[in-house]
């Protein structure tokens, strides 16, 4: 069993960069398109809707396919790599959006009210007031996002990416160990979902006595 090991491992250190960067797309997109919702202006706010209703209401392998494929015919070719990080990033950004939105939507009115009061901007009011309490809500939906992000990467073997499913795959056909081999598979996934828990769960830790001392550092 354990001579499945270093290609499966192989397979999972693609999963692992395909999951960090495509979260670090997925957040800044949903920052981007959550305060785009809320924005005073109608063309922001329709932007931001199109972005969210396209990517929430489409399967994200149709996606990846559309992105891998179809995107050629415009001049436009991507290695599955880019397009495993932009399909996926921006298929969680959109659901992101919403958590973000609501956490926002979510601060009581009466911190609103303080920023007007002090004669704050809006730029200084989400920066300092709102937003670094928003993110405290925002980490617990983050979390299980980012879980989702992890899963759906297996997606990308579909696209000829060597994931960690993908060698699964390979190896399964080379020698018909199915049990030995997906079992493995699901340790892993299962070892990398804990590591982005603890992670979540530490940072919510870290930035709830951040602002219980009034700041986030």
């Amino acid at each position: 069993m354990l001579q499945f090991l270093p290609q499966l491992l192989q397979g999972a250190v693609v999963t692992v960069q395909i999951t960090v960067l495509a979260s670090l797309l997925a957040v800044a997109m949903a920052f981007a398109a959550g305060l785009a919702r809320l924005s005073h202006l109608w063309p922001v706010r329709a932007v931001s809707a199109v972005y969210v209703e396209i990517f929430r209401g489409s399967s994200a392998l149709v996606q990846l396919f559309w992105l891998f494929f179809v995107l050629p015919f415009f001049g436009i070719t991507l290695s599955a790599f880019q397009v495993a990080v932009l399909g996926l990033g921006l298929n969680v950004g959109a659901y992101g959006s919403e958590v973000v939105r609501g956490a926002i939507v979510a601060v009581p009115k009466g911190q609103y009210e303080s920023c007007t009061a002090l004669n704050m901007t809006r730029w200084q009011m989400m920066r300092h007031i709102i937003v670094p309490q928003a993110v405290i809500t925002m980490l617990p939906p983050w979390g299980n996002l980012f879980i989702e992000l992890l899963k759906s990467t297996a997606l990308v073997s579909l696209i000829t990416l060597g994931d960690l499913t993908f060698k699964a795959y390979q190896l399964n056909q080379a020698t018909f160990r199915t049990a030995e081999i997906f079992s493995l598979v699901l340790l892993i996934y299962f070892a990398i979902a804990l590591v982005i828990t603890g992670g979540m769960r530490l940072a919510e830790r870290r930035l709830g006595r951040g602002l219980a001392r009034g700041g986030l550092g």
